[in-house]
């Protein structure tokens, strides 16, 4: 055996160029694989650390356009996405309803949520950005620091006062270096008092929320978006292990205030934290697979460039192995060479593969954590097993047709090949 692996290796040694260019393809999906799965792993723990900013005990309502029918056909569904595309306004979402989830057993505290759209303004500096308007319990329930001011207080959120805390980024392009604490600001048509800058926050609700600024509800509501009505609502719980529970609870007070009698036409979406995340993973994991079964055919194209470029070495050696064999050299030590030889070749390729997929994770990690985001590196070893584990098999399933080849050559014509 070891006379046989000393013997693959100086064959593939002895063409280090066909080599490398037989290994690029299992070193490409192999690096493919770990930036995948170690890519995920972060994405995960970033999506995890933003949904536990709102605490780690909290349930989400969110307002929806109500299906058209019970059954929930390909039409309808179209249907439903085309009315919801076109800017169709859920006005049934009160603060009252707030106000009576607050009353139930399980709830600690609620806060309501509204957002747009607006031009932000300071002298020269102008920028779009996102605006969310909520109420001051917000402050009671989330958990991102200021960097420096305060909170708005429930007086400037009942009174409707003009205060805005702003994103860091935000901040940063508006006044550069200066502070930004009690500056005036303009949001579309109105004036606003800076009280405050978030620390970096990073990914948040679909964007950054950096760049975007928060406002008292009321005001956000009355001055901004001429409405009184709520689109997301944060109920703080008391026992994580009721949220379902509680969830239903909230179901049938709001289906009662909003004189629903049909569950299937709700007008509103309660989710717990563990099904938000479990709908989150059930997305990711499908990008997930799809983005490895790309990465698959690539180590299939490795494999079978393995397999074609093995079989050119057992019609290059043909004549050595008539030698071998006139000399005593079994079928099975023959095929062990040639096996051996084509294990190497994904071996070798699985260990850059793993070094370059680690490598550009950690770059990814790098500009994802610059950019403000919770992004840890990471390689799973989950990932490096299924590394070593398809570079094994394509090795021996894509070198067994070729080893066998050669060793079931005949000597004597082996010997007369030229």
């Amino acid at each position: 055996m070891l006379v046989g692996v000393q013997q693959s290796i100086k064959g593939l040694l002895s063409n280090k160029v066909r080599t490398g260019l037989t290994t690029l393809g299992i070193v490409i999906g192999i690096a493919t694989v770990i930036l995948v799965l170690s890519a995920g792993a972060g994405f995960r723990q970033l999506i995890n650390s933003e949904v536990e900013a709102f605490g780690s005990n909290t349930l989400f309502i969110e307002t929806r356009v109500p299906p058209t029918t019970k059954n929930r056909n390909a039409a309808a569904v179209q249907a439903d996405q085309s009315r919801a595309s076109s800017g169709v306004a859920i006005t049934t979402f009160k603060n009252r309803d707030l106000d009576e989830i607050k009353q139930l057993p399980n709830v600690v505290n609620a806060y309501g949520m509204v957002t747009g759209l607006g031009v932000v303004s300071y002298r020269n500096n102008e920028k779009s950005a996102i605006y969310y308007g909520a109420s001051a319990d917000r402050f009671l329930i989330d958990k991102h620091t200021l960097k420096v001011g305060r909170f708005y207080t429930a007086a400037e959120d009942a009174g409707g006062a003009q205060v805005v805390i702003l994103g860091s980024q935000l901040a940063s392009d508006l006044f550069g270096q200066d502070n930004p604490i009690g500056k005036i600001i303009r949001v579309g048509t109105l004036n606003f008092q800076v009280i405050g800058v978030y620390n970096p926050q990073g990914f948040a609700g679909g964007g950054t929320a950096d760049d975007s600024l928060y406002m008292p509800l009321t005001t956000a509501q009355h001055k901004m978006l001429g409405i009184d009505y709520l689109l997301v609502g944060i109920v703080q719980l008391k026992d994580i292990n009721q949220a379902d529970q509680t969830a239903e609870q909230i179901k049938l007070l709001m289906r009662r205030n909003h004189n629903i009698t049909d569950p299937a036409k709700d007008d509103f979406l309660v989710q717990t934290q563990a099904q938000a995340l479990d709908t989150f993973n059930v997305i990711f994991d499908g990008i997930e697979i799809l983005l490895i079964a790309i990465a698959a055919i690539s180590l299939v194209v490795g494999g079978v460039g393995i397999m074609n470029i093995m079989y050119v070495v057992v019609t290059e050696r043909t004549a050595e192995i008539g030698l071998k064999k006139a000399l005593g050299a079994t079928n099975t030590n023959i095929l062990n060479e040639f096996l051996i030889e084509s294990i190497a070749v994904t071996v070798l390729g699985g260990i850059f593969g793993i070094i370059l997929g680690a490598f550009l994770a950690w770059l990814l990690s790098l500009i994802a954590t610059a950019s403000g985001l919770t992004w840890p590196f990471t390689v799973p070893f989950s990932a490096i097993i299924l590394a070593v584990g398809v570079s094994a098999a394509i090795g021996i399933g894509f070198g067994v047709l070729p080893a066998q080849s050669a060793a079931h050559l005949d000597p004597i014509e082996a010997l007369r090949y030229e």
